[in-house]
């Protein structure tokens, strides 16, 4: 073979290797869903989301979009909270060097009747769930009411629940072919003008992140407290100053195709109910299919446990591209 022939199959290899490398970033550095709490507390404050104990490339950046419809229910002797939540969350990934990495994004959390009371019905009768007291309530309510701290709100249709704006700035404490750990830390910024949810408030976190992938296989987990300014809730009684958060995740991969679980466990955020004072905990089932330099996700959220005290039933869809 001639010399220029060498050269030109050379160069054919080099060219390869950058775009083969490009696919398996793309494919491999996902992490965990991108679905915020659910829970009615946890949902309008911050909460610490689990994350990836790996790193993006230097310099990759990713940006996102999710919308979330949930359904909420919770009976109590001094709260009765039966209405919808809807959220809409766009944000930018940008890992800017090999150790940090930076994530802003902004969640508009609004109700409005997406008419989940008949769906979530028909899902906790298929798959036995007790209904909790739902079934002696009428359709599409979107109500609060408790005597105790006089609330009696009738219709929450087109309130703010939550504007906020949160800033991550992670560190990448260890990293090989299958470890990754980091720790990170939080700004949360939030601003309702008016409605019962008003309110403006700060916030902070710090949580440290674990993830082990093999082959196929994926585990990712976080544990994350969280620090509350003295702000109060809709009953005038203040949340909690802090709370933890643990979540732990699992993905299978084949080709185009992930499937994921996760469990996410949150403290309870306030004393003054007793269904919110205990922890909730959430069941997560995901679908990802992967695309080129991107990807989409569908995520069933539903509570265990507690079951007075997170969204009865919740639906994510989001899109997420790499550049």
């Amino acid at each position: 073979m001639s010399i220029k022939a060498n050269l030109l199959v050379t160069l054919s290899g080099l060219a390869v290797v950058p775009a083969a490398q490009a696919q398996m970033v793309d494919f491999d550095d996902y992490g965990p869903l991108r679905v915020y709490a659910q829970s009615p507390m946890q949902s309008i404050n911050h909460t610490p989301l689990l994350r990836s104990g790996f790193s993006l490339p230097n310099g990759q950046k990713e940006w996102y979009i999710t919308a979330n419809i949930g359904s909420m229910w919770s009976e109590s002797d001094v709260l009765l909270a039966d209405y919808y939540q809807n959220t809409l969350t766009g944000g930018i990934k940008w890992q800017m060097s090999d150790a940090l990495m930076l994530d802003i994004n902004y969640r508009w959390g609004f109700s409005a009747d997406n008419h989940l009371d008949s769906l979530t019905m028909w899902f906790h009768d298929a798959f036995g769930f007790d209904q909790n007291g739902r079934q002696d309530q009428a359709k599409h309510q979107n109500q609060i009411h408790s005597d105790k701290y006089g609330i009696h709100i009738d219709d929450l249709s087109g309130e703010t629940l939550e504007n906020a704006i949160t800033a991550y700035l992670g560190y990448q404490l260890l990293q090989s072919e299958h470890h990754g750990l980091s720790i990170g830390a939080s700004l949360y910024l939030k601003s309702v003008d008016s409605g019962p949810f008003a309110e403006d408030s700060f916030a902070q976190s710090i949580q440290i992140n674990y993830s082990y992938k093999n082959g196929p296989h994926h585990v990712n987990s976080s544990l994350g407290v969280s620090f509350i300014e003295d702000t109060e809730s809709i009953s005038t009684n203040s949340y909690d100053d802090r709370f933890t958060t643990i979540a732990i995740g699992y993905e299978y991969r084949s080709g185009r195709h992930g499937w994921l679980a996760e469990i996410h466990r949150y403290a309870g955020l306030v004393s003054w109910d007793e269904n919110f004072s205990d922890a909730s905990h959430e069941a997560l089932l995901g679908y990802r299919y992967y695309l080129n330099t991107s990807a989409i996700e569908f995520t069933l959220v539903e509570n265990f446990e507690n079951m007075d005290n997170s969204a009865d039933i919740a639906y994510t869809l989001g899109y997420r591209q790499k550049f």
